[in-house]
């Protein structure tokens, strides 16, 4: 039986790949300006400053786009919560270290731009909005108790990193408005080199102490929550962007979950002991029930569609 490698182990034998692809990254990733994607002719003062407050008809947005908008911004508001528990469970020295100040810095300016598109352009209530931020960064992030360690949160946010990417790009669709989508495919093009960083740490852990990996990736994928859960108004934001195609059940294992296992050939590995080998049966197993519970969303959600198309053709012109 293989010993188990402690946290520290594992963080140092890992430091030559996270150099690696911290040096991958910097080289791949695009400096931009917040301020270069909004469209700050559109902005007035408000009453406080000898203007007029915001009104719900001064949005040009639908329900569905103000409850994504707000969900993301909210989750990427909460990133002094994921820079402590990063820091935490990865390490602050080195090349680790290096990366996760890089990885905070990066994620910041998504906050930033898209607080600005929504306030300049009155997009959603700024009052309604500063109130959620309160509350939920004061709630910090809502993670498990047991969803410590470096595997389980490298594991963690491969995914989340890849479902916030699928979320900000079809968010930036139901917008409606171009410069949004403008700067949702670069906030989202940010969140897919974060993905493919903690992708290959997470793949390269799985290569190093494979039962201790397959352990932490099933525990992960099959108690999965986004990052928002827990803001104000989460489940009903939650439901609306499924509704709608934001981030649905479908989205998760076809564009997220799927390819990741198959990058990491999770089903058709032999590494395994007997430890990983019952984790990877659960984790297949968790797999099944996900797809049958695709079928069945899939299904409830056309029938509300159809029911809701139905008496919108019945209402009076």
């Amino acid at each position: 039986m293989t010993k188990d490698l402690t946290q520290l182990e594992i963080l140092t034998e890992l430091e030559p790949v996270a150099e690696q692809n911290l040096n991958r990254h910097l080289s791949m990733a695009k400096d931009w300006h917040p301020h270069d994607y909004v469209p700050w002719d559109e902005g007035r003062n408000f009453a406080a400053m000898g203007g007029v407050d915001w009104e719900p008809e001064q949005s040009r947005l639908s329900d569905v786009a103000k409850a994504a908008m707000i969900t993301n911004l909210l989750t990427e508001d909460n990133l002094p919560s994921y820079h402590r528990l990063i820091a935490e469970n990865f390490s602050q020295d080195g090349a680790w270290g290096s990366w996760v100040g890089r990885w905070t810095a990066e994620e910041n300016r998504h906050g930033i731009v898209m607080r600005d598109y929504l306030v300049v352009t009155r997009g959603v209530d700024p009052v309604a909005l500063e109130q959620a931020r309160m509350i939920h960064m004061t709630q910090g992030v809502d993670a498990p108790p047991d969803w410590d360690g470096f595997l389980v949160n490298v594991a963690y946010v491969t995914f989340q990193e890849l479902a916030t990417r699928v979320s900000h790009r079809n968010t930036g669709k139901v917008c409606e408005d171009p410069i949004a989508d403008r700067m949702l495919q670069r906030v989202a093009a940010d969140e897919n080199l974060h993905m493919i960083f903690y992708r290959n740490m997470c793949g390269a852990a799985l290569d190093l102490v494979p039962d201790q990996a397959i352990m932490a990736l099933t525990r992960v994928l099959t108690s999965f929550v986004m990052p928002g859960a827990g803001m104000p108004n989460w489940r009903r934001n939650s439901v609306l962007m499924a509704k709608h195609g934001i981030y649905d059940l479908r989205q998760h294992l076809d564009e997220v979950v799927s390819p990741v296992l198959k990058k990491w050939n999770v089903f058709e590995r032999n590494d395994f002991g007997p430890r990983g080998e019952q984790a990877r049966e659960r984790l297949g197993e968790f797999m099944e029930k996900l797809a049958r519970d695709v079928l069945k969303f899939e299904e409830q959600r056309d029938r509300m569609l159809a029911r809701e198309a139905a008496k919108g053709d019945l209402q009076p012109a």
